[in-house]
């Protein structure tokens, strides 16, 4: 999935003034919300995450999922070639009980 965060998108000021910053926030919930359409809601744990490159306001990124067990997934945020942030997202089965 592509997604582009516009320059007026509201976790911008501040974040970081004279060169805005899409906080990792931001790229979390995009992940979390192609997770949740694809698989339901949770609850769901982040146990690690990397953020390892910025993303600026206008340019295009690009989730990949990767399903590692019936409870656990990959996640890749990526510009182009470059890795911005990885990590994982593992279902809660505790919340369940």
């Amino acid at each position: 999935m592509q997604f582009v965060i516009p320059h007026d998108h509201p976790s911008l000021p501040g974040h970081f003034p004279g060169r805005p910053v899409v906080p990792g926030v931001v790229l979390l919930d995009r992940v979390s919300a192609l997770l949740e359409a694809e698989l339901g809601p949770g609850p769901w744990r982040l146990p690690q995450v990397k953020f390892l490159q910025p993303l600026l306001p206008g340019q295009t990124a690009t989730i990949t999922l990767e399903r590692l067990d019936d409870a656990r997934y990959r996640f890749r945020v990526s510009r182009e070639d470059t890795l911005l942030a990885s990590g994982e997202f593992v279902r809660d089965r505790g919340a369940d009980a």
